[in-house]
C-alpha cells in the first residue's frame, strides 16, 4: 500500500486502536488514532485523505452523531464502523446514512482489510470522479456561448428543430453549431459529447 492510504481509527478502547492499529500498519497502512469522536471532529479542518474506521459505543458522542457531525461539515471520507454484538440495528442506520461497511467485533484481519478496501475504493473513484468532471468543465469552457446552449438542448435530448426555435435560429444553423462543438471537444460521436457534458454536471462527489 502507499504512504496516501491512510486510516483515522476512532475508538474509546485502547486496547482496539492498539489491536486493530497494529493490524493495520502490518498491512502496509498509516493510522491515526482518536480517543473520541470529539476528538476527530477537532482535526477536521487539517485531516488528511483516507478512510474512517469508527467505534459505534463511545462517551460523549457515538458513532452515529459523528458520522452526521463529519456529513454536515462536508467531509466526504468513506466511513467504516465497529460495532459490538447486539449493535446490528445501530449499524444498519449507520449504512442508511452512508457508511460503506460495518464489521463486529472482535473482527477478523481478513474481515477488517476487506472493509478498509471497500472504502478506499469508494474514496478512489469519487476521486475519479472529481477529474473528469474537471476535464470535463476545461473542456466545455473551449466552447462559444451558442454553442453550449446547443450542447445543453441535446444533452435534454431535443431534437435539433426544437433547439433552433428555442434559441431562435435556423436548425442548419444549429447542425453547424453541433459540428463545430464536436470539432473542438475531440468527439467523432453525439454520444461522446454527451458524455463529456454530463460529467461536468456530476458535482455530487467534487
Amino acid at each position: 500500500m502507499s504512504d496516501e492510504r491512510l486510516v483515522h481509527l476512532v475508538d474509546d478502547d485502547e486496547a482496539i486502536r492498539r489491536s486493530a492499529g497494529f493490524m493495520l500498519k502490518t498491512s502496509g497502512f498509516r493510522v491515526q488514532t482518536y480517543e473520541s469522536g470529539d476528538q476527530l471532529l477537532k482535526a477536521v479542518p487539517s485531516l488528511d485523505p483516507g478512510c474512517v474506521l469508527l467505534d459505534i459505543r463511545m462517551p460523549g458522542m457515538d458513532g452515529l452523531e459523528v458520522q452526521q457531525a463529519l456529513k454536515e461539515r462536508g467531509v466526504g471520507l468513506p466511513v467504516i464502523i465497529m460495532t459490538g454484538h447486539g449493535d446490528v440495528t445501530l449499524a444498519v442506520q449507520a449504512m442508511k446514512a452512508g457508511a460503506v461497511d460495518f464489521i463486529e467485533k472482535p473482527f477478523e484481519k481478513a474481515v477488517l482489510l476487506g472493509a478498509i478496501g471497500q472504502a478506499f475504493s469508494k474514496l478512489d473513484r469519487a476521486s475519479e470522479t472529481r477529474e473528469r468532471t474537471k476535464e470535463a468543465e476545461v473542456q466545455l469552457n473551449g466552447l462559444t456561448p451558442r454553442e453550449r446552449e446547443v450542447l445543453d438542448g441535446l444533452a435534454e435530448g431535443l431534437p435539433n428543430k426544437t433547439i433552433a426555435y428555442d434559441l431562435g435560429i435556423s436548425p442548419r444553423t444549429v447542425e453547424i453549431h453541433r459540428a463545430n462543438l464536436m470539432t473542438k471537444l475531440g468527439v467523432k460521436s453525439l454520444s461522446e459529447a454527451l458524455r463529456i457534458a454530463f460529467a461536468a454536471q456530476d458535482k455530487t462527489t467534487a
